[in-house]
């Protein structure tokens, strides 16, 4: 049974850092593109980054936000700098199909974490 399980969720004022990491069991996570996505209340889920051969960004966290894998670990993590009130959500972990180039579309992603809060205060 695949298993995603996010950590490192909180609070933090604006300007802050959070790391954030997601711990896979029943799949080897380089075999995977490892995506994370974010929620805002209201709001569609919408994608931050993901990485495989390469990574990318969504435009609102280029510059600031760095995804990550450790393979032996078999966790992806999320580091999170200048952080925003716009930022401000429940952020998801999820794998999917191996591609070279990763996809920012949820349809692409099979396995989801349940997410963790991300809360910025001004």
């Amino acid at each position: 049974q695949v298993q995603l399980v996010e950590s490192g969720g909180g609070q933090v004022q604006a300007g802050g850092s959070l790391r954030l990491s997601c711990a896979a069991s029943g799949l080897t996570l380089r075999g995977y593109t490892m995506g994370w996505f974010r929620r805002t209340s209201g709001k569609e889920r919408e994608f931050v980054a993901a990485i495989s051969a390469a990574s990318s960004y969504a435009d609102s966290v280029k510059g600031r936000f760095t995804i990550s894998r450790d393979n032996a670990q078999n966790t992806v993590h999320l580091h999170m700098e200048s952080l925003k009130p716009e930022d401000t959500a429940v952020y998801y972990c999820a794998a999917g199909a191996y591609r070279s180039s990763p996809l920012p579309w949820e349809r692409s992603y099979l396995y989801w974490g349940q997410g963790t809060q991300v809360t910025v205060s001004s």
